[in-house]
């Protein structure tokens, strides 16, 4: 991949922090969520609470999130210490979890994590739910991501951890919640069995083996490509000793199912353990012939061992990942790999691949290789390297791109500059982020955003047919909207670039990719607004919501005033985003001072807490500045 995207083979990790993941759907037909575990230490005890080791940990009303308690943390001597609870008997196996925790420092400031600790047959691993987040002692700040267990486990608890100091904190409002899972469309062709000319795959961890996503997955892609699970730090974090426990299980699952598999990937600057660039004295590696000898063959090792492992199980492998840097004279990217080794690394590499897998497709991967430059100077590395009879079958094309780039003309010179060498091409990481700038941040995919999206997998894909004879795989980078890596790269902000979104639905972009034909516009609202209300959390006697006011027309509007009315009774306790009125069932909501100007196409969210009693159904009818709107 371009950047790190370390989501562990058992987690299904969304953007961390971030607000509630949204989809297009009705307000009445949305799954409400369902909460499995409240800790709001309103009753003076630390509600089943425990430290990692000796910290201590209380009750406290020195401050709160909610209510007048939450729970002290102290004592600690070391960051990774901080308050746990058993979830074992909590969390079903294949249920995505969204968990939920306010954090905030006693003094001072630092990061906050929020991650899982699972133990099988006694061998601990920890997932990362919510990143590294800043937390201070001035306020309260959310640490929230979604969460899967993909495998049977004997121990598993959530925490909270600090990043580099060891101060006291506290926490408080703990909550996990589902959304109940929506079938999967049965009644769409299969991407498989429309698009014939190359295999179709996704990138997967082992949240998408199981339950509806497992029966996505094995409905729509003819390949998988395990995402982190086959790289160096998790097939070999010590040196010599191998494990396996991320990556076999989804190669059975391949194997079960008749899906291909592409190996990804042996050689890479990053996810490669700290040991590996040590020399024999235990300091950094530097350009000399021992430490050369060493790593080279380190290397060696590696490769005759994770790839003999899985034998002809797996049959194409990305043997060398992002060796290009286009700003270098010579196009080499100047990692540990190439300051010790040179170009020699790449040639042991492929050859040591070629003897242990003589009959599998071994590919060279990188990114923007639609950028001339890039793109040159990897043919020109690509072209050496086969002039030396070093054996690189395949030229791989990540193809991580967006709504309005690159352009198709880029991209059919990207393919057509390798026909003469001969090699195969492969798509292997394609995603179409809709973001196209690292300082816009939407609650919700826009209508126009999943629109251009569309015709862009519409154009990408006519245009890998048109290479039918030269591409031999196209591989999404993950399965649908609710796991990808752009949650978190290049800044933190929900994504929604695949075919299918986080209840597992198709997407226009489906369409484009299947029949396009059928891409279709959101229908715009009668007045030029559009509404979705969406429950993110629910609890005995209260609720959490989420309510996006879009603005589908082209005029901008300078503030806006939405209105609703409740019909089961509840109650808006406390909103943020706006300002709020009630009287009786009806609601008035109205901009702040930062969020009045919507232009076209544009829209703002408002999060509130309510009250419910008896039951809590959706308004189905809003207004924007007295105009009524269509609600999604």
């Amino acid at each position: 991949m371009r950047a790190l995207a370390r989501l562990a083979v058992t987690t299904l990790l969304v953007a961390a922090p971030l607000t509630a993941v949204t989809a297009a759907a009705s307000a009445v037909a949305d799954p409400t969520p369902i909460t499995v575990l409240t800790s709001d230490f309103e009753d003076g005890t630390v509600q089943g609470w425990a430290g990692r080791s000796a910290e201590t940990l209380a009750p406290s009303t020195t401050v709160a999130h909610g209510g007048t308690g939450s729970l002290s943390v102290s004592g600690r001597t070391a960051t990774w210490q901080g308050p746990s609870l058993d979830v074992l008997d909590t969390f079903v196996k294949g249920t995505a979890y969204t968990i939920s925790v306010w954090v905030r420092t006693a003094s001072g400031s630092d990061n906050a994590r929020l991650s899982v600790e699972r133990r099988t047959g006694g061998v601990a691993a920890y997932d990362q739910v919510a990143g590294n987040t800043a937390v201070t002692s001035g306020g309260w700040t959310n640490l929230t991501g979604r969460y899967t267990l993909a495998t049977d486990v004997e121990f598993l608890r959530i925490y909270v951890e600090t990043a580099s100091t060891t101060g006291a904190f506290f926490i408080d409002d703990v909550t996990a919640s589902y959304v109940p899972a929506l079938p999967i469309q049965t009644d769409i062709p299969s991407v498989k069995d429309v698009v014939t000319e190359f295999p179709v795959g996704a990138a997967i961890t082992g949240a998408e083996t199981v339950t509806e996503h497992g029966q996505l997955l094995a409905k729509h892609f003819a390949s998988v490509t395990p995402g982190n699970a086959l790289k160096w730090d998790a097939t070999e974090p010590s040196e010599n000793t191998f494990t396996y426990t991320q990556a076999d299980p989804l190669i059975a699952w391949a194997k079960a199912h008749g899906t291909a598999v592409r190996g990804h990937t042996l050689v890479w600057h990053n996810q490669t353990p700290a040991w590996v660039f040590l020399g024999a004295d235990g300091q950094p590696m530097t350009a000399t012939a021992e430490d050369k000898e060493l790593l080279l063959g380190r290397l060696e090792n590696h490769i005759r061992n994770v790839a003999g492992h899985y034998g002809d199980d797996i049959g194409v492998w990305d043997v060398v990942n992002e060796v290009i840097d286009e700003s270098q004279a010579d196009g080499m990217r100047r990692s540990t790999w190439f300051t010790v080794t040179g170009l020699d690394y790449i040639r042991t590499a492929f050859r040591v691949a070629r003897e242990v897998l003589p009959a599998a497709t071994l590919c060279i991967n990188d990114y923007n290789t639609n950028v001339a430059a890039k793109r040159d100077a990897l043919f020109a590395l690509v072209s050496q390297l086969r002039t030396e009879g070093v054996p690189v079958d395949c030229v791989g094309h990540q193809m991580h791109i967006n709504v309005s780039w690159p352009s198709v003309a880029d991209t059919r010179a990207m393919l057509q500059k390798f026909v003469p060498l001969g090699v195969e091409q492969q798509i292997t990481e394609m995603d179409v982020s809709i973001y196209t700038g690292s300082g816009e941040s939407f609650p919700a995919p826009p209508a126009d955003r999943l629109l251009q999206q569309a015709y862009v997998y519409r154009d990408m894909f006519a245009l890998f047919r048109e290479f039918a004879g030269e591409i031999t795989s196209v591989t999404l980078w993950g399965l649908a909207d609710d796991n990808t890596w752009l949650d978190t790269f290049p800044v933190t902000r929900k994504d929604a670039p695949l075919l299918f979104d986080t209840v597992l639905q198709a997407k226009s972009a489906y369409w484009g990719v299947v029949d396009p034909s059928k891409i279709e516009q959101t229908p715009p609202g009668t007045s030029g607004c559009a509404v979705t209300y969406r429950v993110t959390g629910s609890w005995t006697g209260g609720f959490q919501g989420e309510v996006k006011v879009a603005n589908t027309g082209t005029t901008a509007w300078t503030g806006w005033t939405l209105t609703w009315a409740f019909t089961g009774g509840q109650t808006v306790t406390q909103l943020w985003n706006g300002t709020v009125a009630q009287s009786g069932t009806a609601v008035t909501v109205t901009n702040t001072s930062w969020n009045g100007a919507v232009a076209g196409g544009g829209s703002a969210t408002a999060g509130f807490l309510g009250s419910w009693t008896g039951g809590n159904p959706a308004p189905t009818a809003f207004t924007v500045n007295g105009t009524a709107c269509t609600v999604l």
